[in-house]
């Protein structure tokens, strides 16, 4: 069980932060709007907070579990790069990132964001696949 404590409060803090940036001050806890607003200096000292308690986190993790999370990464660069564009450029078509549809939108019961989390997991399972059968 001491396994999923990590990733237990991870996803307890996650919506902790969300619900707050919600009900504080009426904002979506959605990655790529909070990034879109501090580029137009909208809301400076609420977004860059946010922002920076992302970066901060592993810190966090390493206080509180004595070694810094396990990330494993097997993709090569040029693939990296692709997924990361083509993420950006999804986030826009979807009018927000999973973290606003997946975590707030949900919550909210949100039909724009049933349809996009249905979007994005379809999209994955499918990329995985083809992945998958081409051996990359």
């Amino acid at each position: 069980m001491t396994t999923y404590l990590p990733s237990l409060f991870g996803g307890m803090l996650i919506g902790l932060s969300a619900a707050m940036l919600l009900l504080l001050n009426g904002h979506i806890a959605g990655i790529s709007g909070i990034v879109g607003r501090l580029a137009l200096g909208v809301g400076v000292s609420v977004n860059l907070a946010f922002l920076t308690g992302l970066v901060l986190g592993p810190l966090v993790f390493l206080a509180a579990f004595g070694h810094w999370p396990t990330v494993t990464i097997t993709a090569i660069w040029p693939t990296i790069i692709v997924a990361g564009l083509l993420v950006g450029i999804g986030s826009r078509m979807g009018s927000g990132c999973t973290s606003g549809h997946g975590v707030v939108g949900l919550a909210r019961l949100s039909p724009r964001s049933v349809a996009a989390v249905i979007t994005f997991l379809t999209s994955g399972v499918v990329a995985v696949t083809l992945s998958k059968g081409l051996g990359l």
